[in-house]
């Protein structure tokens, strides 16, 4: 097994920076070059945690001890020898991400269970060489992409299954997690805590060429839960560019915004935020204001990235479990190429991390 010293000897790092990009730390000041060329070199080394060692020697040992048959053995290799992923974020976006890449390692490790060969597809401004998808089984397709594009991949491959995305067809199998849901049970848990004047930080959603002011899932899901409850105020809602941006400028997004809402009178209670990126940004706004958290304005946030718990004071956030879905997503292409005629959703449930940015269910 390659080691995070042999890595970091390859890119000319050390040791420490290799580990804190694997783990996806994104407060490490580090080029997005250097980034991606560690990532790429451990996955060309074929880099695996030790959680990871530990499945595949288990899945090792299923296999030998079946034979080669079963659930690890020749007949599901033999019917997915080779899967495309086709991404909507650029890569240096991709690897700035923690949550995205969290899904693309779910499905590659999986696919290192089966000995399945991947073709990685980024986004770009033209649709993909058709050639990238000639000689796959089927496309696992990461995120958000136009009706075009989609059209574009059904008309190439005969099995199209979406991460993190539902489709407004519902020919396509697909596999995520329910953020509205997820939004109004954390607003719940907020309200039952006796915060009232809840306040949202996100963004615009962009999709086939047109902007929706309201409409990413989690703002949309904000507004019609404070709209039922009689208690939407305008003031308490600021969005811009972008969710699904890189890295820097969802941290710089979330500061900014921040700076906008923590600039009006009354302050709210506590600020919701799209995703934790967004959040660092209000962590430090709230500072720069002279603010404690969360005793004058509490924070709380979504996808729970490894920084989340090291932050000052660690941040409550909802843990959107992509890895999961990268696996299930493999898992859903294994059935319809094992003859499964019928589409299917599978909804992986998030789970909220309560920490010290916020009242806890559990007390303070």
């Amino acid at each position: 097994m390659v080691t995070i010293k042999e890595i970091a000897k390859a890119v000319g790092v050390s040791s420490a920076t290799v580990s804190r990009v694997l783990n996806y730390d994104p407060a490490l000041s580090i080029s997005a070059a250097k980034r991606q060329a560690i990532i790429e070199t451990a996955e060309a080394l074929n880099y695996a945690t030790p959680r990871n060692r530990a499945r595949q020697s288990e899945a090792l040992q299923q296999e030998a001890a079946q034979n080669g048959a079963g659930h690890y053995g020749g007949t599901e290799r033999s019917i997915l020898q080779r899967l495309a992923i086709v991404h909507f974020l650029e890569p240096s976006d991709e690897v700035a991400d923690p949550y995205y890449v969290g899904v693309r390692l779910g499905i590659e490790n999986r696919c290192r269970e089966l000995r399945t060969d991947i073709v990685k597809v980024f986004h770009s401004d033209t649709l993909p060489d058709a050639a990238l998808l000639a000689d796959v089984a089927g496309v696992i397709v990461i995120g958000k992409h136009s009706d075009n594009e989609i059209a574009w991949l059904d008309e190439h491959c005969r099995h199209v299954v979406f991460a993190d995305f539902v489709p407004s067809s519902d020919r396509f199998d697909c596999v995520h997690s329910d953020l509205v849901a997820a939004t109004h049970k954390v607003l719940d848990t907020l309200h039952h805590l006796d915060y009232e004047r809840i306040a949202f930080i996100g963004s615009y959603e962009h999709l086939n060429g047109e902007t929706q002011q309201f409409g990413e899932r989690r703002c949309k899901a904000y507004i019609d839960w404070q709209t039922a409850r009689g208690t939407f105020d305008a003031e308490l809602l600021v969005l811009g560019e972008s969710c699904d941006s890189g890295q820097n400028l969802r941290l710089e997004t979330g500061y900014e915004l921040a700076r906008q809402l923590l600039s009006r009178r009354p302050l709210p209670d506590i600020i919701l935020t799209a995703n934790d990126n967004m959040a660092i940004g209000t962590y430090r706004a709230a500072r720069e204001a002279g603010l404690s958290i969360p005793d004058d304005v509490a924070i709380v946030s979504f996808n729970d990235i490894p920084v989340a718990q090291f932050l000052t004071p660690p941040l409550s956030t909802v843990k959107i479990h992509g890895e999961h879905i990268g696996e299930t997503a493999v898992n859903l292409l294994l059935e319809r190429l094992g003859g499964r005629s019928y589409a299917k959703m599978v909804t992986i449930p998030t789970e909220t991390i309560w920490r010290g940015s916020c009242r806890t269910p559990e007390g303070p």
